[in-house]
Protein backbone atom coordinates (compact mmCIF):
# COMPACT_ATOMS: atom_id res chain seq x y z
CA UNK A 1 0.00 0.00 0.00
CA UNK A 2 1.02 3.23 -0.92
CA UNK A 3 -0.22 6.13 1.06
CA UNK A 4 1.44 8.91 -1.31
CA UNK A 5 -0.77 8.00 -4.02
CA UNK A 6 -4.07 7.45 -1.93
CA UNK A 7 -3.34 10.85 -0.54
CA UNK A 8 -2.79 12.84 -4.10
CA UNK A 9 -5.73 10.40 -5.28
CA UNK A 10 -7.95 12.11 -2.59
CA UNK A 11 -6.86 15.61 -3.55
CA UNK A 12 -7.63 15.14 -6.77
CA UNK A 13 -10.62 13.31 -6.19
CA UNK A 14 -11.83 16.52 -3.81
CA UNK A 15 -11.03 18.83 -6.15
CA UNK A 16 -12.55 17.22 -8.93
CA UNK A 17 -15.44 17.12 -7.04
CA UNK A 18 -15.79 20.66 -6.29
CA UNK A 19 -14.78 21.75 -9.75
CA UNK A 20 -17.16 19.16 -11.61
CA UNK A 21 -19.89 18.81 -9.36
CA UNK A 22 -20.09 22.38 -7.27
CA UNK A 23 -19.44 24.09 -10.35
CA UNK A 24 -16.15 26.25 -8.12
CA UNK A 25 -14.50 27.06 -11.21
CA UNK A 26 -12.50 29.59 -9.60
CA UNK A 27 -10.26 26.38 -7.93
CA UNK A 28 -8.40 26.48 -11.79
CA UNK A 29 -5.51 27.70 -11.87
CA UNK A 30 -5.71 30.58 -14.49
CA UNK A 31 -9.58 30.36 -15.08
CA UNK A 32 -10.90 33.87 -16.29
CA UNK A 33 -14.25 33.57 -17.02
CA UNK A 34 -14.94 36.15 -19.60
CA UNK A 35 -12.38 33.86 -22.03
CA UNK A 36 -14.18 30.52 -22.05
CA UNK A 37 -16.87 29.68 -24.26
CA UNK A 38 -18.71 27.30 -22.13
CA UNK A 39 -18.45 27.16 -18.44
CA UNK A 40 -20.41 24.50 -17.82
CA UNK A 41 -18.35 22.19 -19.95
CA UNK A 42 -15.18 23.42 -18.48
CA UNK A 43 -16.27 22.45 -15.20
CA UNK A 44 -17.59 18.99 -16.25
CA UNK A 45 -14.31 17.76 -18.40
CA UNK A 46 -12.20 18.86 -15.81
CA UNK A 47 -13.54 18.27 -12.83
CA UNK A 48 -14.64 14.71 -14.89
CA UNK A 49 -11.01 13.91 -15.44
CA UNK A 50 -9.61 14.95 -12.24
CA UNK A 51 -12.07 12.60 -10.45
CA UNK A 52 -10.80 9.82 -12.85
CA UNK A 53 -7.51 10.39 -12.17
CA UNK A 54 -8.25 10.50 -8.84
CA UNK A 55 -9.67 7.11 -8.30
CA UNK A 56 -6.82 5.80 -10.94
CA UNK A 57 -4.40 6.51 -8.61
CA UNK A 58 -6.16 5.34 -4.75
CA UNK A 59 -6.75 2.33 -6.81
CA UNK A 60 -2.63 2.35 -8.05
CA UNK A 61 -1.89 2.96 -4.20
CA UNK A 62 -3.93 -0.05 -2.82
CA UNK A 63 -3.09 -2.87 -5.13
CA UNK A 64 0.74 -1.61 -4.97
CA UNK A 65 1.53 -0.48 -8.62
CA UNK A 66 5.42 -1.17 -8.88
CA UNK A 67 7.18 1.44 -9.77
CA UNK A 68 4.55 4.17 -8.92
CA UNK A 69 6.18 6.49 -11.10
CA UNK A 70 4.63 5.01 -14.07
CA UNK A 71 0.80 6.69 -12.48
CA UNK A 72 2.28 9.55 -11.79
CA UNK A 73 3.67 10.13 -15.50
CA UNK A 74 0.45 9.09 -17.01
CA UNK A 75 -1.78 11.55 -14.67
CA UNK A 76 0.21 14.33 -16.00
CA UNK A 77 0.47 13.54 -19.10
CA UNK A 78 -3.34 13.14 -19.40
CA UNK A 79 -3.96 16.59 -17.26
CA UNK A 80 -1.47 18.39 -19.69
CA UNK A 81 -3.07 17.33 -22.43
CA UNK A 82 -6.46 18.24 -21.43
CA UNK A 83 -4.79 21.66 -20.73
CA UNK A 84 -4.08 22.11 -24.40
CA UNK A 85 -7.28 21.20 -25.67
CA UNK A 86 -9.08 23.02 -23.07
CA UNK A 87 -7.08 26.24 -24.37
CA UNK A 88 -7.17 25.28 -28.10
CA UNK A 89 -10.97 24.85 -28.11
CA UNK A 90 -12.73 26.50 -25.04
CA UNK A 91 -10.93 29.89 -24.61
CA UNK A 92 -11.54 32.69 -27.09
Amino acid sequence: MNINLIIIGLLLLTIGYFVGVKKMTWLLSGFNERRVKDKEKLANLVGGAQILLGAMLIIGGFVDVHPEEYLIIASVVILLGLLVYVNIKMVE
